[in-house]
């Protein structure tokens, strides 16, 4: 057999809620994988949803994880949306920034009610486009800025939305497989996100990619005997999974990322700022019957009243 590899920047076993990233340089090939649990109860935990929209939600998250956790320059963004004009999800958001993740869906109850909760991608949101957006705090000659990718919600899930992603608008091989269980009572979900990188992993023109590079159709052969049971096991080790994939190889490179947290930006301070800047006129027709403006956050399901006096001080 051939001899395996393992180059770990730290010891510790990855579980849950640390990306694992990994890399494969003689195949010219590089993946994440996540695990969420326990930050995932937490985002959860600020809306009742039912568990067709719970398990869309989670899946949305890992895959803004695993996509989110490429990014290096602190301050950096990555936020997935999808856009659709019918169907039980209107609207959902999520996004990552500096290892906070935070993500929340608004739906049609009565049209969620009458889901399984294993309903495909089109029976959840109809027709509809998936939006991926990375904001890079760096020189936009180096790569930086904004830029934004839209494709059409196809495939049975969200991932499979996303892989096109990345073929459509990157051109970049990738495979992506995302699994949401319930543990014990509780929602966990994980990801695995693999892609073939023949020019380097800082990334340069890839218009060129032949996608049947032997390399690349042998990582994606063997990425895809993951089970969906592995990815969402809280008590298997994402360095196990990486093991069992590819324990073959001649080297696996593998580091962990940034442990991930509940990140909501709602902040009483920001928010009476950007209030105070409107109009008087304009606050007083924001302001209730008690003389409060209030304002709702979506993520973290908090309400945020600014009375009216506050601002004319």
């Amino acid at each position: 057999m051939v001899p395996w590899e393992v180059v770990m920047a730290e010891q510790s076993e990855t579980l849950s809620n640390q990306p694992l990233r990994f890399s494969i340089p003689t195949r010219d090939a590089r993946g994440r994988l996540v695990r969420l649990d326990d930050v995932l109860a937490e985002i959860l935990a600020a809306h009742a949803y039912p568990p067709v929209i719970e398990r869309i939600l989670a899946e949305a998250l890992v895959l803004t994880a695993l996509l989110g956790s490429s990014l290096k320059e602190k301050g950096s963004q990555l936020t997935l949306q999808t856009q659709t004009e019918k169907g039980a999800i209107r609207l959902l958001a999520c996004d990552y920034k500096d290892g906070a993740l935070r993500g929340y869906a608004q739906f049609d109850a009565a049209t969620a009610a009458a889901l399984p909760r294993d309903a495909t991608l089109f029976g959840v949101f109809g027709q509809g486009y998936l939006a991926i957006t990375f904001d890079r705090m760096k020189p936009a000659s180096e790569g930086g800025g904004r830029y934004q990718g839209i494709v059409p919600l196809e495939g049975e899930t969200l991932a499979d939305a996303a892989q096109n992603y990345f073929m459509q608008s990157e051109q970049i091989p990738t495979f992506i497989r995302v699994a949401v269980d319930r543990v014990d009572g509780r929602c966990v979900a994980g990801g695995l996100l693999v892609q073939h990188l023949p020019e380097g992993e800082e990334g340069r023109e890839r218009l060129h990619v032949r996608l049947d590079h032997p390399e690349w159709a042998h990582i994606e052969v063997m990425s895809s005997t993951i089970a969906a049971a592995e990815l969402a096991d809280p008590a298997l080790p994402l360095e196990e999974i990486v093991w069992r994939l590819f324990h073959e190889e001649q080297e696996v490179r593998i580091e962990q990322g940034d442990r991930l947290s509940k990140g909501c930006r709602c902040d009483p301070v920001h928010i009476r700022d950007v209030i105070a800047k409107f109009p008087a006129e304009d606050r007083a027709e924001m302001a209730d019957d008690d003389g409060d403006i209030v304002v709702d956050c979506e993520f973290c399901s908090r309400r945020f009243p600014i009375s009216l006096a506050s601002l004319n001080n």
